[in-house]
């Protein structure tokens, strides 16, 4: 089996289509089918059913599809332990972090990084954070930098770099407003705006109502913090938001509650050869770790 037969199974099977693999692959759409068809030659078996336009994986396929995921892992891991001989920092890095990430906390890194090593390509992803822990447990990406999760898995190496503090807030003419002290069961009361029901933000909110016997009301859910802000500055419903967030559109309410705080930082599979360029990278992050965050367990 070549590698590039096996690229093009998997990204049939992750997309569900041969057109979009193509344009992932940078193919045209019967290249797609040629490999995929000289694979199923290999394998003396049909991969794919084509149905009224749909494309799913036949039983032959999903016996493939996780063996061909781990082939590759290991032919590019293979490939990087080869060029980190040479000790030069260039190559690419394939890297995901999260749009809060990203706008608050990575851009003088990313500066600083790319001017210290200019030969290093960089695939920079923009993902919801539990998206980039999946692709680096699929070995789709060498790092992510991201709000991690409360209950890592024990096969990735996980660092937190920075502590987020989160405050609850609501709009300035939010009834909760104005208020000397707010108790956590009186936010039950209105609805809230939060993250999506499965990131790891909303379970940190959940949990804390939870372990007090109290349920949070939500109304309207949105993975960007940004657009968060704006719904509460409007007066759709309280959230929690980071502090480093907070200015004159919305108000803190001073809840009688113990903080909330959240962990950012990278993980990568334990199990991957990582290249130059990502031991670079981490050397930089581990270098801007805050005093909190080298205290958070990891």
């Amino acid at each position: 089996m070549d590698t590039q037969s096996l690229q093009a199974f998997l990204a049939v099977a992750d997309h569900g289509s041969f057109s979009l693999a193509a344009e992932q692959l940078h193919l045209t759409q019967p290249a797609v089918s040629k490999r995929i068809a000289g694979l199923e030659g290999q394998v003396g078996a049909q991969l794919f059913d084509r149905l009224n336009r749909r494309v799913t994986l036949t039983e032959a396929g999903r016996t493939l599809l996780p063996r061909a995921r781990q082939i590759l892992v290991m032919f590019d891991d293979s490939r990087r332990a080869l060029s980190n001989l040479s000790g030069d920092i260039s190559g690419s890095l394939t890297m995901a972090t999260s749009h809060h990430v990203g706008l608050h906390r990575l851009p003088p890194l990313l500066k600083a990084y790319t001017q210290a090593y200019p030969d290093v390509r960089m695939d920079m992803r923009f993902l919801d954070s539990e998206q980039a822990y999946q692709g680096v447990l699929d070995g789709d990406l060498e790092l992510a930098v991201v709000t991690l999760a409360p209950v890592p898995d024990p096969a990735l190496t996980v660092v937190p770099v920075w502590i987020d503090q989160l405050r609850f807030v609501c709009g300035r003419e939010h009834a909760l407003a104005g208020h000397d002290t707010v108790a956590l069961s009186a936010l039950s009361d209105y609805d809230a705006v939060l993250p999506g029901h499965l990131t790891f933000t909303r379970g940190i909110v959940v949990d804390t109502f939870a372990r007090d016997g109290l349920q949070v009301n939500v109304s309207l859910s949105t993975n960007y913090l940004e657009t968060l802000k704006m719904m509460v500055a409007i007066g759709l419903g309280w959230s929690v938001l980071p502090e480093t967030m907070i200015d004159d559109e919305i108000e803190v309410m001073p809840i009688d509650h113990r903080p909330i705080q959240r962990p950012l930082g990278y993980l990568f599979h334990k199990s991957r050869t990582l290249s130059n360029a990502a031991r670079a990278m981490l050397g930089m992050l581990d270098d801007a770790r805050d005093r909190r965050a080298t205290h958070w367990p990891e």
